[in-house]
This record gives structure tokens, sequence and C-alpha cells, in this order.
């Protein structure tokens, strides 16, 4: 198991949180996990959406204290 990536796009609005996971998932190997920090509230959707189109797992999609904290994990 791989260590857990974290994507940090605290403070920048849409779609920069998604621009920089996908940057990251590009990157990434397949299994690899990775967790984005938001506080665009957007991300909860869009995040979500690009993965299930793309083809990944979601794996978490939790709010703690106004940051969207969403664990993909890359299956392809």
């Amino acid at each position: 198991m791989s260590e857990m990536k974290v994507v940090d796009a605290r403070n920048t609005f849409c779609p920069g949180p998604l621009m920089e996971l996908i940057s990251f998932m590009k990157r990434a190997e397949v299994g690899d996990e990775m967790e984005l920090l938001s506080t665009d509230d957007g991300s909860a959707n869009d995040v979500p959406q690009w993965i299930a189109k793309v083809g990944h797992e979601l794996v978490s999609n939790e709010k703690i204290d106004d940051v969207w904290h969403i664990v993909v994990k890359k299956l392809k």
C-alpha cells in the first residue's frame, strides 16, 4: 500500500482544486490514493462527477471545519 498523497487546494476556487487533483492523478500510480483538501464547496460535487466520468474510485468525501476532505483512488 502506498502512502496517501495530499493535494492541498485550500483557498483556491473552482476549477482550481479539480485541476490540481487531475495533475496529481496523471503522475500517480494505479492503486494510489490522494486526499484533496478544498475550501471550495463546488469541489464536493465537481470532483465526484469527474471521478465517475473517468472511472476512478471515490473513497470518501466529507467536510471537516470548512474544509472538504475528498479521497480518491486511481483505478487505471
